[in-house]
């Protein structure tokens, strides 16, 4: 765990109380899949409280990190949202900018889903075939070459003799992370060109997605990625199960390992890509940016993110009752927790 120095936490506070009065409105960027959630949470807090509704950005997970770990003060954001947990890179970027007490709130589970539009085939795929489509480089009779497949029957005779043409989320996401380690990751393993590579190597072959236009990246906007799918019957896209869920009259989700993409299969780990849900909050601001607290206190509220909460309606999957708990004290009793 980062150890706040107190000369350095009372500075910083400092500088922030001095410059709060500019402005009274939380701020919050961050990941695309939370997003959503987030901002029902502001939406359900500014009705409740009668205080400034919180600004929700979708930055992306990375994108958030690179704005909250910039420093404090107002110019900074309060909260950042991610599909991922905060890496270790990260966390020495926050020090090196006074950003040194920083809370870990897990608010659920999601899973990332493969979807096309209702009016196309559904699909059933294995990790295999989908690494085998969107690799930049695949092994081949003990070589490594060119990605040459354009149809998803080039993969394999029983898939649909369609062109392989899939949307996914930019560098920046969180969910391409989760999306790279959950299911590119384990199919490349599947072969045996990938054992014994160097760990470098083994990531290259494994996270470098191919060039060619079979794979398309689609930004942060992931309600854009449902509206270009409903255009494009032939494609896949690559997103929350959150905007499968609420647009379930428009897309379908891709089996992916035999099971599919619901609400029952992500709570009860059958199926295979799914992850969990954060947000991070800079505790030096907790006290002098108003409404923190209740913020915070909204989205841990049961009624919120509890097996019945309206998050759920919208979604997110909840954690077990000791985990929400676990979490819930962290956050209200300010505790750096992200080491």
């Amino acid at each position: 765990m980062i150890k706040k120095s107190i000369l350095l936490a009372a500075v910083a506070t400092v500088g922030v109380a001095g410059v709060a009065e500019a402005r009274d409105q939380i701020r919050i960027v961050g990941s695309s899949t939370v997003y959503p959630f987030t901002t029902v949470v502001a939406e359900t807090f500014g009705k409740k409280t009668g205080m400034p509704t919180p600004v929700v950005e979708s930055t992306g997970s990375g994108g958030g990190f690179k704005l909250f770990c910039a420093g404090l003060g107002v110019e900074h954001p309060d909260f950042t949202n991610a599909s991922r947990a905060i890496k270790s890179s990260e966390v020495e970027t926050c020090a090196s900018n006074g950003v040194e007490a920083v809370t870990e709130l897990k608010v659920g589970y999601d899973g990332i889903v493969m979807a096309n539009a209702k009016s196309a085939p559904s699909l059933e795929l294995t990790k295999t075939q989908i690494y085998l489509a969107l690799a930049k480089d695949v092994p081949q009779d003990g070589e490594w070459v060119a990605n040459p497949y354009t149809k998803w029957s080039d993969i394999d005779a029983s898939l649909p003799d369609a062109e392989i043409e899939v949307l996914g989320p930019p560098p920046t996401s969180g969910t391409r992370d989760a999306f790279l380690e959950l299911v590119m990751e384990p199919g490349c393993e599947s072969f045996a060109e990938c054992e014994g590579l160097e760990k470098a190597d083994f990531k290259a072959r494994a996270f470098t997605l191919r060039e060619d236009g079979r794979f398309i990246e689609a930004g942060e906007n992931d309600n854009l990625i449902v509206q270009k799918l409903e255009a494009n019957p032939a494609a896949l896209g690559i997103f929350g199960f959150s905007f499968l869920d609420q647009n379930m009259d428009k897309v379908q989700g891709t089996v992916i390992e035999g099971e599919a993409p619901t609400f029952e299969n992500i709570a009860s780990g059958a199926y295979p890509v799914s992850r969990p849900l954060f947000v991070y909050v800079k505790t030096a601001h907790m006290g002098v940016i108003p409404g923190m607290e209740a913020f915070l206190q909204e989205y841990t509220d049961e009624a919120a993110w509890g097996p019945e909460g309206y998050l759920s309606d919208k979604g997110l999957i909840p954690m077990p009752d000791a985990e929400r708990a676990e979490y819930r004290d962290a956050a209200l009793n300010k505790v750096d927790n992200i080491n």
